[in-house]
């Protein structure tokens, strides 16, 4: 039994790693979060949980043969490349001195699930990390693989809509020029983490 819950204690440490790292995601949350508050953070937190169940189980079909889909991953870093660019565009062309909620641009969740998609993070993850360690625990058990699962999305969702809850509350001491100064590097933030998933998806691709 304690071999069972030493799954359940590598995924929540999987699971936090993964959700405190900064990446494409943590800087959407914070973008989203400072634009409109924290409730679009927090959807942008729980992406994951719509996202990676497809990204779960396609590396769980395609684990025995990984080499060959090293080029579809490569060209998924590409188009998320692009998307990141996109949203980095976007936030350095805010030009108003406060921002003011509108309805129509509420769309966080799906912008979420969208980054998610399109990054190569959650794919090699669960290809190289998580979806073996799956596979290892249900040999144990069927449970350790459930605890495994369980401990690296309540804290990676934890951690995410902590970091959402942090940027909320710390916003409201900004001036509103402030506001315009943080989405705009974090815009600048976005294209560089563009340009990172451009060199990773080359590399995959094997152009690099």
């Amino acid at each position: 039994m304690s071999q069972i819950y030493e799954f359940l204690i590598y995924g929540v440490l999987l699971g936090l790693a993964q959700g405190l790292t900064p990446g494409p995601l943590i800087t959407l949350i914070f973008s989203e979060t400072l634009k409109y508050g924290k409730r679009e953070g927090i959807k942008i937190a729980l992406s994951p949980l719509i996202t990676d169940s497809i990204i779960v189980s396609l590396s769980l079909l395609i684990l025995p043969n990984l080499a060959e889909y090293n080029v579809v991953i490569g060209m998924i870093s590409l188009l998320g490349a692009c998307y990141l660019i996109y949203l980095g565009v976007e936030n350095l062309r805010i030009e108003t001195d406060k921002f003011e909620v509108e309805p129509a641009k509420k769309d966080s969740l799906r912008r979420g699930i969208i980054a998610n998609l399109l990054s190569p993070h959650p794919y090699l993850f669960w290809l190289s990390i998580g979806g073996p360690t799956i596979l290892e625990g249900a040999h144990v058990h069927i449970l350790a693989a459930v605890l495994f699962i369980a401990g690296v999305y309540i804290t990676l969702i934890g951690s995410k809509t902590a970091v959402a809850l942090v940027v909320d509350r710390s916003k409201t001491i900004l001036k509103s020029r402030y506001y315009v100064y943080a989405i705009r590097a974090l815009g600048i933030v976005l294209v560089l983490f563009a340009l990172i998933v451009v060199r990773d998806g080359l590399e995959l691709i094997g152009l690099l």
